[in-house]
């Protein structure tokens, strides 16, 4: 009889002894054993105190109750095998396995593998969350792992649901600020700020002259394109039109492999056009370093010809030229986040704007790119003077 339909079992007197029988269940198997517990002698118990007894233990190991759920003889670790094995290699891309398997091996499986799967409630994320998060984990990070762990689930289940859903994930009201904090005050690098930052590289004295212009080049194009650095990286000669402006964008290079892949959403296969004062001064720039290289070749190729590696440019270009001129240590994606505020103050159609950075939905401009605008690009933007101090009568003559 199963769980759920109740156990009535039969008390029976052997041998002088009160007892009954009933099905107990065992972590990680669909059958149950059978199991005989003893109440006492019949000498020293009536057969109304025995049958008390077996219906009081009946109910504090909640063996007849609705809520209890019987042990799924599958666990994480299997879950974690079907995705690897049948999942993965038909429907992930390399680059998306190869972050998972990172999540899975790093903070999964260690925690979860002997975990039946029935077992993986919201009350037992959060609680395994908060453990994360004073282990110095981010929320961000967090959330980024939970999403590979309901994809392994839902890959894993008949019906292909996750066993939970993040938004019951509970994050400190606290913590949510300072979240919010740190990405509105994220770095963003304006088109004058990405001037001197080349400028700055071509200083270089420890830097060969192709490295210079390789590296100098490539951030002017970042600042006036707003490319992704996998985007850029992956950018080849045949994919720029120089007589109207464009760039076309149908290849990204994966962060952590440096493999060249498919981009990242439908939006992002696009065509780019750099009409304004930067993308035209980047096109000249492009133009002559360009001239006479392979059109099959890319753009900004490392010395063995192959896209060049995120990690390895932060570390000889970008960040020496930040410490170097004051600017806030920051990575590529501040180029990104600067292109769009710059458009996004000079009044830009958000779905033009969307379909130049390709993004795959409006509201990553909003959540991931609007941080806080400096001063002067509000002053600009109000044509009110730089001044130091303003009077509230100035401000209600301009209002």
């Amino acid at each position: 009889m199963s769980r759920r339909s109740g156990q009535n079992p039969k008390l029976e007197l052997r041998n002088g002894v009160y007892s009954f029988r009933y099905r107990k269940d065992v972590p990680g198997q669909e059958a149950r054993v059978q199991v005989r517990k003893e109440l006492g002698a019949e000498s020293q118990l009536t057969r109304s105190e025995a049958k008390r007894m077996m219906r009081e233990f009946l109910t504090q190991e909640e063996i007849n109750v609705f809520s209890a759920k019987i042990p799924s003889a599958s666990t994480f670790a299997h879950a974690v095998t079907h995705y690897r094995e049948n999942f993965a290699p038909m429907m992930l891309r390399d680059s998306t396995f190869t972050i998972a398997d990172y999540h899975l091996t790093k903070h999964l499986e260690p925690d979860w593998s002997d975990v039946p799967v029935d077992h993986i409630t919201i009350d037992a994320v959060n609680e395994w969350a908060h453990k994360k998060r004073q282990q110095g984990l981010s929320w961000t990070s967090i959330k980024n792992v939970l999403r590979t762990m309901q994809r392994v689930l839902s890959a894993f289940s008949k019906d292909k649901k996750p066993p939970f859903s993040l938004s019951g994930l509970i994050i400190p009201a606290k913590d949510k600020l300072q979240m919010q904090v740190k990405r509105r005050n994220a770095p963003s690098f304006t088109w004058e700020q990405a001037q001197q930052i080349a400028a700055q590289i071509h200083k270089n004295d420890g830097m060969k002259d192709s490295d210079k212009q390789r590296y100098e080049t490539f951030i002017l194009f970042l600042s006036a394109s707003g490319l992704r650095f996998g985007e850029a990286s992956a950018l080849r000669i045949n994919d720029i039109d120089f007589q109207v402006s464009t760039i076309r964008v149908d290849e990204g290079t994966c962060s952590m492999t440096g493999d060249v892949l498919e981009p990242k959403n439908i939006r992002a296969y696009r065509t780019v056009v750099l009409l304004d004062k930067p993308g035209r001064q980047t096109m000249k720039k492009l133009k002559a370093f360009c001239s006479g290289c392979n059109p099959n070749a890319f753009v900004f190729a490392s010395r063995l010809g192959t896209p060049l590696r995120e990690s390895n440019v932060l570390h000889i270009a970008l960040h020496p030229a930040l410490k170097a001129i004051g600017l806030p240590k920051a990575g590529f994606h501040a180029f990104r986040r600067g292109y769009n505020r710059r458009w996004d103050v000079a009044g830009i159609s958000r779905t033009i704007l969307q379909q130049q950075m390709g993004h795959g939905s409006d509201n990553r401009m909003t959540d991931l790119y609007s941080g806080q605008i400096p001063l002067e690009q509000v002053r600009m933007a109000l044509k009110l003077p730089v001044v130091t101090n303003v009077t509230r009568r100035q401000i209600q003559a301009v209002a």
